[in-house]
């Protein structure tokens, strides 16, 4: 009976020690998971944070630029006005002069013109627009004139749209990385709660749960432009 005994007890804390040993594999498996977890999610906070933060200054640099360029396209554009009325109020004093026949006055107006609105007037008597009924009413509405200035203002004004679309579409992109920061942020969570449980479904729920938002959120990352 007493050697019965004896091998039953040894039996049982053999039992015992291999249901140890069990549980303390599966603990360790669960712990290098909630590692690699931590890390990688504590990574690609880092990244997507620095990619938001990066993303918010260009929209500030862009915006700024847009800003430089409307000023600029404004005061260009402000140029070309004066210059084009400088050239109307000259030509008014043209067609006086041509109507005093006074030959001399009238070329030295035309000496005046803006070198573009000489062309452009060259061009406009060859419609004959005093015999011509369909004859363009002016100079300024030549296809041969230019205004220098209003031009450089057109194109400062594209410029600067096309700035103020790659502000917006920056800052676009850095609210997804701050999204991406939160998914990371929430892994983070998950995976420092899940430890504190001794339950082994409860706390491998919750790596799998971590585990499927880390992936989701790395996915999400992949597909975002760097800044």
């Amino acid at each position: 009976m007493p050697e019965q005994m004896n091998v039953e007890v040894a039996h049982r804390l053999s039992e015992r020690e291999k249901a140890a040993r069990e549980k303390h594999r599966w603990e360790e498996v669960i712990e290098i998971l909630e590692v690699l977890l931590l890390a990688a999610a504590a990574i690609a906070t880092a990244w997507s944070g620095y990619q938001a933060a990066k993303g918010d200054g260009q929209q500030s640099v862009l915006y700024s630029d847009a800003s430089v360029d409307r000023v600029q396209a404004n005061t260009a554009a402000a140029l070309g006005q004066q210059r084009l009325a400088a050239d109307g109020a000259m030509f008014s004093a043209w067609l006086e002069a041509r109507a005093a026949n006074d030959a001399d006055l009238q070329a030295m107006l035309v000496r005046r013109f803006s070198p573009e609105y000489r062309t452009a007037f060259a061009a406009w008597l060859d419609t004959r627009p005093f015999t011509n009924p369909d004859a363009p009413p002016g100079p300024g509405d030549m296809p041969q004139y230019h205004n220098p200035q209003m031009e450089q203002a057109e194109q400062l004004n594209e410029q600067a749209a096309t700035l103020e679309e790659a502000g917006t579409e920056a800052r676009h992109t850095a609210e997804e990385y701050v999204r991406a920061t939160v998914l990371f942020a929430l892994v983070l969570f998950l995976v420092a709660v899940g430890q504190r449980f001794r339950l082994r479904g409860v706390r491998v729920a919750t790596i799998a749960i971590a585990f499927g938002l880390l992936a989701y959120g790395l996915y999400d990352l992949a597909s975002l432009p760097p800044i």
